[in-house]
């Protein structure tokens, strides 16, 4: 086609789109806030719910939602009206999506709300709308155009009603504490799932630990070494409390008469450990930093588990 260039286009869709979003940021005000609390004050779950674009959009958002520690689901406009109004009780909330606020689909979940009390809370473009008029809160979309022009299908409309949704989840999910260890409670699979594995799970526990006492002979060290398969023994004190660790690359140093000292005499003193608590990805970027292939796991100063840079691996913690 003469003239045409897919980059301009792309980036005047894009940077058009990008503006609308900063008109949205600008118009967030009181009404944000109160679907927020709304939302968080639910006993119940966020029904997410809307006809053709919106409706895809409402589904991510409900999708976002139950992954991040808000029961969620999703409702098809249409299919509420033959029998799935069922589905929404009266300690949820309803999220309504339509950029024009005037789907038919949605009378009778309008209605369904209005009758039994239930908070209603809409995205939409036009406050006056159907969908406005019978909202508790309305979440203005701006008057922006478009992407596409004269053909005017949804594209810039439905950026917004997604940026809205996230803004929703991400201050849902701030209000109610949510933290990394919640969210892998409901992402237990997959590349997501394993990043979010604490080294609790992955580590070796207390009967698999390569330990020897600071006066403990080399012979001794080195049994346990050979035995434990780490590659590594860790040294000890009278109170248990880790205090050095022993490497090739220690035994290594102390070739030349090794077998005359003990452990103490050989050990790299105040290795570097980390909590059982802590994020496996949090292992693996202190292993990579540092060039080490262990890692002792610590309760206070006393070793209660060993980490191996092959668990990781092994784990897709990459």
């Amino acid at each position: 086609m003469t003239g045409f260039d897919a980059v301009t286009v792309g980036q005047r869709v894009i940077l058009g789109e990008a503006e609308a979003l900063r008109s949205l940021s600008d118009t967030l005000s009181d009404a944000f806030v109160r679907a927020v609390e709304t939302l968080f004050a639910a006993k119940g779950r966020v029904v997410c719910t809307g006809i053709g674009k919106s409706g895809h959009v409402a589904r991510k958002i409900a999708a976002t939602m139950a992954s991040t520690g808000a029961p969620a689901m999703f409702v098809h406009a249409a299919e509420a009206s033959h029998g799935d109004l069922g589905m929404i009780g009266q300690d949820d909330v309803v999220l309504a999506l339509s950029k024009s606020g005037e789907a038919r689909e949605l009378s009778d979940t309008l209605a369904y709300a209005k009758r039994f009390s239930i908070p209603l809370i809409a995205i939409t473009a036009v406050a006056e709308s159907q969908l406005g008029r019978a909202a508790d809160i309305v979440l203005l979309l701006p008057d922006a155009p478009e992407a596409t022009a004269e053909v005017n299908a949804p594209t810039t409309s439905t950026t917004l009603q997604m940026a809205l949704g996230d803004a929703l989840a991400v201050a849902l999910l701030e209000r109610r504490g949510f933290t990394a260890s919640d969210f892998r409670v409901f992402h237990p699979g997959g590349k997501l799932g394993s990043m979010l594995r604490t080294v609790g799970d992955l580590m070796h526990g207390a009967e698999e630990l390569p330990l020897a006492s600071a006066d403990a002979p080399m012979a001794e060290a080195l049994l346990v070494m050979s035995e434990k398969r780490f590659g590594a023994v860790g040294v000890t004190d009278g109170s248990g409390a880790l205090v050095g660790l022993i490497t090739d690359g220690d035994l290594r140093r102390h070739l030349d008469g090794l077998m005359g000292h003990v452990a103490s005499e050989v050990m790299t003193r105040a290795p570097l450990t980390i909590g059982s608590a802590a994020l496996a990805a949090e292992a693996l970027k202190i292993m990579n930093e540092r060039r080490i292939t262990v890692l002792f796991v610590v309760d206070g100063e006393r070793p209660v588990g060993i980490l191996h840079v092959h668990d990781l691996l092994r784990a897709g913690i990459l």
